[in-house]
């Protein structure tokens, strides 16, 4: 309860500035003008969202950063950090509740991209479980991304710092899969950067098969990077 009552502020605080509405209003005009105007979409002759999916992992790689970029830099910053680990909240309350805050906006996010996939069904016949499986991937990988947003959030107290971190990681997670191709690469080691790279397992669910491995994964990822919050935030606390 505590951690939902911590997510409610972290949601609405992200609106005291213009940031969080820039987000919201970006991310799906971007998403719809590069699947509509850059992707192959008018060319395919079918209606279907792999092309926009495709894109989503290299836009949260910007997005997800952005969101978590300020969770825990402005409260260092501003000073009300040392304020807020004197509440009667567990540490783990305050891990969790801000991660759960910028997961809501992440949703609404995505939330304002219905509109592709209704657009879609309105000029065809398009088959909803790619699609269903397209945002609950969506979700998974934007949660993985935010816990890390959040872990580098804490490392330091600004916000570009942070946000430049968050797309530098990411981008590894992203790419890392890319390079277990490469004609050198021994297979076991092959086998272990696919095992971690985003994308990868993002796809996997997008085409519409929601796989209990790839799930987990995303979830290893949080509890992981959520952790490495704690544990920084707790070493914080006592310095």
């Amino acid at each position: 309860m505590r951690s939902l009552l911590i997510a409610r502020r972290e949601f609405f605080t992200a609106f005291d500035s213009p940031v969080g509405y820039v987000i919201l209003a970006m991310f799906p005009a971007m998403a719809a003008a590069l699947f509509f105007v850059l992707g192959p979409f008018f060319l395919q002759g079918e209606a279907s969202m792999r092309g926009f999916f495709a894109w989503i992992p290299w836009l949260l790689v910007v997005l997800a950063p952005a969101i978590s970029m300020r969770i825990w830099a402005e409260e260092r910053r501003s000073g009300t950090e040392e304020l807020l680990l004197t509440f009667p909240f567990q540490l783990r309350d305050l891990v969790v509740g801000k991660f759960l805050g910028a997961w809501a906006i992440l949703g609404v996010a995505l939330l304002f991209t219905a509109g592709v996939p209704i657009t879609l069904e309105c000029l065809g016949d398009l088959d909803w479980g790619p699609v269903l499986g397209g945002y609950v991937s969506a979700m998974l990988l934007g949660g993985a991304s935010l816990a890390v947003g959040l872990f580098l959030s804490a490392l330091t107290a600004n916000q570009i710092v942070a946000w430049l971190l968050g797309v530098t990681v990411l981008m590894f997670f992203n790419l890392v899969g890319g390079a277990a191709t490469a004609s050198a690469m021994p297979p076991g080691f092959g086998r272990l950067l696919l095992a971690i790279d985003f994308g990868e397992h993002f796809h996997s669910i997008t085409r519409g098969v929601i796989g209990l491995g790839s799930v987990a994964f995303y979830f290893a990822v949080m509890v992981l990077f959520l952790c490495a919050n704690g544990i920084v935030m707790e070493r914080r606390r006592w310095s």
